[in-house]
């Protein structure tokens, strides 16, 4: 993947996000911190700026505290309509708008040029969120992980660079959510995630194994599945994924290896 020709896509594919339409401001869930803007229209003296509090509330004359933990703007808005058409609007009109974003972080670790803490000023794609890092460095190897929490339990997303960059997938420009943390690969490397005890990136030569990677990342934990240890690889420009691999299977460059939790 040339330097030149990895900027050129990277810019390219920002400055269409905006006409394509990925990113709709009404299904950006709003936290605390965030700022709103709240317009009843003919109705000047309910209109409104708010600060979203640490426990997802918000006051509004008349309505006073509401609570929108975890809402979208779309869902905000069908509330606050909601609550004035109980006994206190006709058809009441209500627009909602973030006017500033204080609550999302996430974090971009591996082969970026400024890895570190992004802060997400809005909704933003992946793409955005290397730009902000730098862009990719030039040793930045053919795939990204996000790490994403879901509960009690992680989710692992896998991001084919070469997909995106040189064919222009853009189903591989995820959105980033509050608290993902990214990690580039560097080329020539493999990275482990899951029930390991240093999860991050480590050398894959020609004669690197399943077994050979999960001991350079310090071995299982005590909840791994040690027979469901899957493989995702890049083949033909498609994620394929090999599950429940053998220990002594050997890794390709790029591979993402995913040990799991076992439940017994």
């Amino acid at each position: 993947m040339g330097k030149a020709s990895i900027i050129a896509l990277l810019l390219g594919l920002l400055t269409g996000l905006g006409a394509a339409g990925i990113v709709q401001a009404g299904d950006y869930q709003t936290g605390p911190g965030d700022v709103l803007k709240i317009i009843v229209y003919d109705n000047d003296d309910l209109t409104a700026k708010v600060r979203i509090s640490d426990a997802g509330t918000i006051v509004m004359p008349l309505l006073g505290k509401i609570d929108i933990s975890k809402m979208t703007i779309d869902q905000i808005t069908e509330k606050i309509t909601r609550l004035l058409a109980d006994g206190y609007l006709v058809k009441p009109q209500v627009n909602v708008f973030v006017e500033a974003y204080r609550s999302k972080k996430a974090v971009v670790l591996g082969n970026v040029r400024n890895p570190g803490l992004v802060e997400l000023s809005g909704p933003i794609t992946f793409l955005e969120l290397v730009s902000r890092s730098g862009g990719l460095a030039k040793d930045a190897g053919g795939t990204a992980t996000i790490q994403r929490a879901r509960g009690k339990g992680k989710k692992v997303i896998i991001i084919d660079l070469r997909a995106l960059m040189e064919e222009g997938d853009l189903s591989q420009n995820v959105m980033i959510g509050d608290g993902d943390t990214v990690f580039v690969s560097k080329a020539g490397m493999c990275y482990i995630t899951g029930e390991v005890k240093n999860p991050g990136t480590y050398p894959c030569g020609e004669r690197a194994t399943v077994l050979k990677l999960i001991a350079l990342s310090g071995g299982f934990t005590g909840k791994a599945a040690k027979g469901g240890v899957n493989i995702v690889r890049i083949i033909n420009n498609k994620k394929t994924v090999l599950e429940d691999v053998d220990l002594y299977t050997h890794l390709e460059h790029n591979d993402v290896l995913v040990v799991p939790e076992s439940f017994f």
